[in-house]
């Protein structure tokens, strides 16, 4: 059994196609197959149900390949212990982040961390949470930033900062004759939300303490914020945004923002890593360099009320 044969266990595993396995492996796909089932024949035992379309990984497969990547993980981490005994600030950092933090977050500390690091190359995926939690899981990501707690065993969090939610909506809105809002006015039958699967969608809902109903004429699935503001300007009501979201707002626009009376929601902002995570000092500076943009305020917990990431439904 090699750790080129392990490798291409995961990447079947993670890809559930022998063809595309391959392509990432850069081999052949008679090769990967003809090595997958040497590890098989060696063990004893099937990896894959190569019967399913896409393939499915057996159950003692699961196990087999859960070891293969603690395995290959720690193979991997050899060339980053390298490179920090040498202190070199170099490589490539794969970043998962969700829709609701990217255009607004990134902005402000790319061209810096670029910058100060020209050797370092960032590349970034914008997926909802569960897709980067996958993601990790699989290594096809080094970290994510995402809202937390998430709660997850092999997962660590590194708390950046904490988010507060602000309302955006149209000037009709009875809501907007206020300087400030409470969160126990909003009705959540005139709220434009997120589609299912955006944990700001979750929140928006928790802050109301409610689920939605039927009872508006007119839905709309979205999975753009901006989206949302266009909708409240050109049409009625009023959805949450990030506090990011306003930073760089004109005051035209902001003339529709409401901030909420204390104590205002907030989002906890986290760095997520698996727990077998190699590549410690790239992700060490990307954390050093995303409090360095942030505002002072939003790094203090105490400002506001966590509002929970779980459905409650």
């Amino acid at each position: 059994m090699t750790i080129t044969q392990l490798q291409y266990v995961i990447a079947v595993d993670t890809h559930k196609s022998f063809a595309q396995a391959a392509v990432h492996c850069y081999v052949s796909q008679p090769a990967l197959s003809m090595q997958i089932k040497k590890i098989e024949d060696e063990l004893g035992i099937l990896i894959f149900d190569r019967s399913k379309k896409p393939i499915l990984t057996t159950d003692i497969g699961d196990k087999i390949i859960a070891h293969a990547r603690v395995i290959v993980h720690e193979i991997n981490r050899m060339p980053e212990l390298i490179k920090e005994q040498k202190d070199e600030i170099k490589g490539i950092l794969r970043i998962g982040i969700i829709p609701t933090l990217s255009p607004y977050l990134l902005p402000l500390f790319v061209n810096h961390f670029i910058t100060k690091y020209p050797d370092v190359n960032l590349s970034f995926q914008e997926l909802l949470s569960e897709n980067i939690l996958d993601s990790l899981n699989k290594d096809l990501l080094d970290v994510g930033i995402l809202v937390t707690p998430i709660k997850h065993n092999s997962m660590i969090e590194i708390p950046l900062f904490y988010e507060g939610f602000v309302l955006y909506g149209h000037p009709s809105a009875p809501l907007m004759k206020r300087q400030s809002v409470d969160v126990n006015d909003l009705n959540i039958n005139e709220m434009w939300l997120l589609k299912k699967g955006h944990c700001f969608r979750t929140q928006s809902i928790n802050i109301c303490s409610g689920q939605p109903s039927d009872t508006r004429r007119v839905k709309f699935d979205s999975g753009s914020l901006e989206t949302l503001k266009k909708i409240v300007e050109s049409r009625s009501g009023y959805t949450l945004l990030p506090e990011l979201a306003i930073k760089d707002m004109d005051e035209k626009h902001k003339a529709n923002v409401r901030t909420f009376k204390t104590p205002i929601p907030l989002r906890e902002v986290s760095m997520v890593m698996h727990r077998s995570f190699v590549k410690r000092r790239l992700i060490e500076l990307l954390r050093d360099e995303i409090l360095e943009q942030i505002p002072e305020k939003m790094k203090n917990k105490d400002r506001g009320k966590l509002v929970e990431v779980s459905d409650k439904s």
